[in-house]
């Protein structure tokens, strides 16, 4: 399927925004979508002509079986034993082969001999009194799993254990001499998945594509004209390597890296719960800025944030890291009974932990035994015990009770000069204090909680992890959060590294080779390429947790550097991307589509760090959620060159997100999220259309346009405009349909020359008076044209 890059320009309606009075042409027909509505799951079994799978040669319990039991058996033949039913677990070999409790004489499975494997018997029995899953549990099993399961317990029904819980080993590097490919060794595993399942790789992107791509996905930016004409102009064979290298050392490398980061600490600019009011964390998110440019090592990176106060001899800067435990929701409301709020901070760090550095979801067990994964309840407070030492408190005081919490930290100005000096804090700001973790001298009890509630103690536990994981030797490491730590990036570890390379993966190609990042447990996707994922978590592990250089090699790679475009084969048989044969199209983050339009303008300011922002915004609705107490019970705009600050930058109200960047799929950052959906809906296209920040952008964009270059026609103006956005030049049917709509708003805006006033008064950014309005309006026009392409949303 060629690429669709046909324009379509009708005349235009318009909208009239009640408050402000502007009239706003609207432009239809300008963003040609393409639906991708089949979704299947490409599997390594090939149907016949018959419509049938065929059964594998061998049937591999994590890979086969365990799916079909995790779905629709373990929620009462798991690991919870509060659910568990006639005492069988399925889960384990053990459970499974042993004599029935009910019928001593019977078992569940007995290998090699499915015809008196009870287990095989009851999901084949006609009788429905007797069939298992249960009818009323309508999880019916297919044909085809019924024919899985008889041929994996006629091979001798091998369990095996779950594959992410098992340490990787380093697997055996493809070797294929069908096709001439590859620029490292992430592409032979590639190429060999490619090739198994009838695919070839699509022909590389073209160099204005690949910049646009590679540029967005390392700074979070479009390209300057300077990079792009060097790296155009560049024949040489290192010219990308020097792109990528130059891209890298930018400090707006360490704010797109940060912005992930954001989501997984659950970073916001406020309380969170009903009065919800501001605190000052934002120092912590110019650290982890500053960690990224600086490429400090992701071991050294997590262990800062997790246990920075427990080092021998702790700086200030290796305390202040530890404000990622202290972004969770704080309460200031009366009334509240401290201790619950307490026991509620150390639980959304033990699950904040968990899910994003671990990629488990021992939430689960908080109340009860996980249902799919081997995760008790006992575990899941052990690992809480390393959080509830802290000397946080559960209510420290009301609403304006302070920008911190107790432990805290205060930033001086004497700090910024010397080992804090990545702090953006101006010097007639003063001081500005930080909440940062603590530990009690004393060893704080810790219990299991029935259900979950906090003043129910039942069992006493200590600091421990899920021995299913990796057990954790208290005779090694620290029974806190050092040890925890140290536990964490241990060799030993099955996780921590496999679910980062999986974040990165994530981040850069649109999927996880695990596809559910956030879950690596039993209900949680296979990898698509296993070998892939070892290799790369090892080779992370074993070159010193280097960031950088894991990134270079993603995007280095000739799988990265495919072109997007689509064939009938791709959507039929692989609409997901699931082999890599092209690049994937994905929908730029919240925060980008407005880096991206303040970049392109001018307008955007490129300080580094320093407090949150508040940028142009609906009026009032931050008045109606509020409790009408505290700093933010009033939206308080900010003006100037502050307005044009970064997304990353924008202030977050736990109880009120930014509107915008919500309908464009933000974290609410209420929780640690690991990887952003991505949506698409009509709410999407009116805040292109009506957002304040993306049309004041195209006037000022406009006005730049016209003052460099004053001589130039109108075809010139929109030619250099597209190449500025898209970073390719327009075709000539695009810059016809361009300059035809050019046309006609030049004539709208003759006939009525109050619309084009109002419509160049949004923003507060200065007009200028030398320009004609009309002129300025129709070629404002175009630019919010550009800026609403699919294209432009798109990082193809």
């Amino acid at each position: 399927m060629k690429r669709l890059n046909t324009m379509m320009i009708t005349k235009q309606s318009v909208i009239i925004l009640r408050k402000s009075k502007i009239i706003i042409p609207v432009i239809i027909g300008l963003i040609i979508m393409i639906g991708l509505l089949t979704m299947c799951s490409p599997s390594d079994s090939t149907s016949t002509d018959s419509g049938k799978f065929e059964l594998p040669k061998y049937v591999d319990y994590n890979y086969d079986i365990k799916p079909i039991l995790s779905d629709k058996c373990f929620a009462c033949h798991g690991p919870d034993n509060n659910t568990r039913e006639g005492g069988l677990r399925l889960d384990t070999e053990e459970g499974a082969y042993k004599a029935l409790a009910e019928s001593p004489d019977k078992h569940a499975i007995v290998p090699g001999k499915p015809n008196i494997s009870e287990a095989f018997l009851r999901i084949t029995s006609d009788d429905e009194t007797l069939r298992m899953p249960p009818i009323a549990s309508n999880l019916p099993l297919s044909n085809y799993e019924i024919d899985l399961i008889e041929k994996w317990i006629k091979q001798g029904a091998v369990y095996k254990p779950h594959w992410a819980f098992t340490a990787p080993v380093k697997p055996e590097i493809p070797q294929q001499n069908k096709i001439k490919w590859g620029e490292n060794d992430i592409d032979k595993f590639v190429l060999d998945k490619m090739l198994k399942a009838g695919f070839e790789p699509n022909p590389e992107a073209d160099k204005n594509r690949l910049l646009r791509r590679v540029s967005l996905d390392l700074t979070g930016l479009p390209p300057d004209e300077q990079v792009m004409e060097r790296f155009l102009k560049d024949t040489s064979s290192k010219a990308y390597d020097r792109l990528i290298d130059d891209l890298m050392s930018s400090k707006a490398y360490g704010e797109q890296m940060a912005l992930h980061w954001m989501d997984v600490a659950r970073y916001a600019d406020s309380y969170g719960y009903q009065d919800d009011d501001i605190r000052t964390q934002w120092p912590w998110r110019d650290w982890v800025i500053h960690a990224f440019n600086e490429n400090m090592p992701y071991d050294q990176f997590v262990t800062w944030q997790l246990a920075g106060d427990l080092l021998p001899n702790p700086n200030k800067e290796q305390i202040l890291a530890t404000a990622f435990n202290r972004n969770h929701k704080i309460t200031e409301e009366g009334g509240v009974v401290e201790e619950e709020y307490r026991v509620a901070y150390g639980l959304d760090k033990t699950n904040t932990y968990a899910k994003g550095i671990l990629g488990i979801t021992m939430e689960c067990a908080q109340c009860h035994d996980h249902k799919y994964d081997p995760f008790t309840q006992k575990n899941y407070y052990g690992m809480y015990a390393f959080f509830n030492n802290s000397l946080e408190k559960g209510l420290e005081g009301l609403v304006y009770s302070g920008p911190s919490k107790t432990p805290r930290l205060t930033v001086t100005q004497e700090d910024i000069k010397g080992i804090l000096n990545f702090v953006n804090q101006n010097a007639d700001d003063g001081d500005v204090s930080v909440s940062v973790m603590g530990e009690r001298d004393s060893i704080r009890p810790t219990y299991v909680l029935d259900r979950g509630v906090y003043d129910a103690p039942k069992e006493r536990v200590y600091p421990q992890t899920p021995q299913s994981v990796l057990p954790f030797d208290s005779t090694k490491y620290a029974s806190n959060r050092l040890g925890l730590a140290q536990w964490t990036f241990s060799e030993k570890n099955p996780l921590t590294s496999r679910v980062f390379v999986n974040q990165m993966w994530a981040m850069i190609f649109g999927r996880g080779l695990v596809a559910s990042v956030a879950d690596f447990g039993n209900q949680g996707d296979l990898p698509s390429h296993p070998e892939l994922l070892d290799w790369l978590a090892l080779d992370f592990q074993n070159n010193g947790w280097d960031v950088k250089r894991l990134i270079k090699q993603l995007v280095s790679s000739a799988t990265y550097k495919q072109s997007s475009q689509i064939s009938s084969k791709h959507l039929e048989k692989d609409p997901d991307n699931i082999y890599l044969a092209r690049s994937k199209r994905l929908r730029l983050p919240a925060q980008m589509i407005r880096d991206q339009v303040l970049a392109t303008s001018g307008l955007l300011n490129r300080s580094i760090g320093g407090p949150s922002i508040k940028p142009y915004q609906p009026d009032g609705i931050w008045e109606v959620s509020s409790s009408g107490r505290g700093a933010l019970a009033q939206y308080v705009q900010d003006h100037g060159k502050d307005l044009y600050r970064r997304g990353l930058y924008v202030f977050f109200k736990l109880t009120l997100p930014p509107p915008n960047m919500l309908i464009f799929d933000s974290s609410n950052r209420d929780a640690c999220e690991v990887q952003r959906n991505r949506t698409n809906t009509p709410l999407q296209a009116l805040v292109m259309m009506n957002d304040p920040a993306i049309l004041e952008a195209a006037r000022v964009y406009s006005t730049n346009l016209i003052n460099n270059a004053p001589n130039k026609g109108e075809t010139d103006l929109i030619k250099t405009a597209f190449k500025k956005v898209l970073c390719r030049d327009a075709t000539a049917d695009e810059l016809k349909l361009l300059d035809q709509y050019y046309k006609e708003e030049f004539a709208r805006f003759s006939e009525k020359k109050a619309d084009a006033t109002a419509f160049l008064k949004v923003g507060e950014a200065p007009i200028d008076q030398k320009i004609p309005e009309v002129k300025l309006a129709a070629l404002m026009s175009v630019v919010h044209a550009i800026y609403n392409l699919e294209e432009t949303l798109t990082r193809g």
